[in-house]
């Protein structure tokens, strides 16, 4: 017979035993899960509809709290490499699609499609997956986009007579150009392009012509190839800065908001900027400034147009995937992705939310940019590996000196493919 004090110990020890294999997951308040959602939201009205969400998921979901940590844009994909590679990624990352690709690949992200449900998988069209899909794995939700638009000062066009675009009867892109034209003299122009970042606004509505770029072949490996197509538009751009003069030559190298002033002010009758920006505009336009939103030009392949997403991932370190799916899925609901569209000012990816009546409306331009959505795919470089360093260090000089008219149309196709092919090549070894 066992003396009672080893009955005792026995006892203890068990309890504790239990005590550490018990609960799990959701077990007591001291077992309680924690997930650290990284949102990129900065706009006001955009965080504000991020931390609510939060605060209702932590209200209704007691054993997995949601901790909501502000990123930033500008340094988000340095961040993430950094806490990848640290093991300190936060569970579920905000980002945008064409930043994913080197992530996905590089086994950083949790392949998703065993962790969605049906619903959210087909909520979004197969082509909006197509942003986050690399390889066989789909490493993001795509949940908000937005179609480049012209934002164009209403009052001078009424007076120019010109006719106005609809969705429905885009202007060409022949015709965009022989509107400028129309449009400009005496130190105003027809259009201001912010260029500073040109690659993907050029790669991006070039689509609309048959524009390609990257060509994906057989053995799976891209090149770039610069087509007809692919010259539809920067030659557009181009002689509308450099032969019509229609176009305004100091704004190449500016920002969208960098072109407000000039815009309220009367020196620019259209400036091609992304959905969001009607925001600012709300915002800074002077009082009795009639604006409206017009399509943007449309080519052989209509008004089709290459969109990168915002997404949301899950880090394939987190030991919680199922729980910041979950959360992932209540964040994307049709009427809280209609909550994050409209603080963010953008589109939803989701059927049912872009059929909220809030979205549908004249005011701001909202029914134009939702009349575009089923003309949204994927990027031309959303799956391309290197496309960063390509970007960087051929695309945008490339460009940049082409639209200045540094260089010709000949010698950018020759820097984008020689140069830009010698790069692509060795992330593809």
């Amino acid at each position: 017979m066992r003396p009672r004090w080893i009955i005792a110990l026995i006892l203890v020890v068990g309890l504790l035993l239990a005590g550490c294999t018990s609960g799990g997951d959701h077990g007591s308040a001291n077992d309680r899960i924690t997930l650290r959602f990284q949102s990129l939201a900065w706009q006001e009205e955009s965080v504000t509809a991020n931390k609510e969400l939060v605060k209702e998921w932590n209200a209704t979901h007691p054993d997995v709290k949601v901790e909501y940590v502000q990123g930033s844009w500008d340094s988000v994909h340095d961040q993430l490499l950094t806490s990848f590679e640290g093991g300190e990624a936060p569970d579920i990352i905000h980002d945008a699609s064409d930043d994913l690709a080197d992530f996905a690949y590089g086994g950083y992200l949790a392949d998703l499609r065993n962790l969605l449900p049906t619903r959210l998988k087909s909520d979004i069209p197969q082509r909006s997956w197509e942003t986050t899909t690399f390889g066989d794995g789909s490493y993001g939700v795509p949940f908000l986009q937005e179609p480049r638009v012209l934002i164009a000062n209403a009052t001078w066009l009424k007076k120019a007579g010109v006719r106005i675009p609809t969705p429905e009867h885009p202007w060409t892109w022949p015709e965009f150009r022989t509107i400028t034209r129309r449009l400009s003299g005496d130190g105003k122009y027809g259009v201001a392009w912010p260029l500073k970042e040109p690659v993907s606004a050029t790669l991006n509505l070039s689509l609309s012509a048959g524009g390609e770029l990257f060509h994906r072949g057989a053995d799976g490996k891209v090149t770039v190839r610069f087509d007809a197509a692919d010259e539809v538009v920067p030659r557009t751009i181009h002689d509308q800065a450099d032969v019509d003069h229609s176009a305004s030559p100091t704004t190449l190298g500016s920002g969208g908001s960098d072109t407000l002033p000039g815009f309220f002010g009367g020196k620019y009758a259209m400036v091609p900027l992304g959905f969001s920006y009607r925001q600012q505009i709300v915002q800074q336009a002077p009082k009795g400034f009639d604006w409206q939103v017009l399509p943007a030009p449309a080519g052989a392949d209509g008004l089709t147009q290459g969109v990168s997403p915002q997404t949301l991932s899950v880090a394939e370190d987190s030991p919680h995937k199922k729980e910041a799916a979950e959360f992932i899925d209540f964040l994307l609901q049709p009427k809280n992705m209609v909550r994050l569209a409209l603080g963010d000012w953008m589109l939803p990816t989701g059927t049912q939310a872009l059929k909220d009546p809030a979205l549908h409306t004249a005011k701001y331009g909202w029914s134009t940019g939702t009349a575009l959505a089923d003309d949204l795919t994927s990027a031309p470089a959303q799956s391309v590996r290197g496309y960063p360093e390509w970007k960087d260090k051929v695309a945008t000089p490339a460009y940049q000196e082409y639209y200045s008219g540094a260089i010709t149309l000949t010698e950018l196709r020759q820097r984008l493919q020689k140069d830009g092919n010698l790069v692509l090549a060795r992330y593809q070894r």
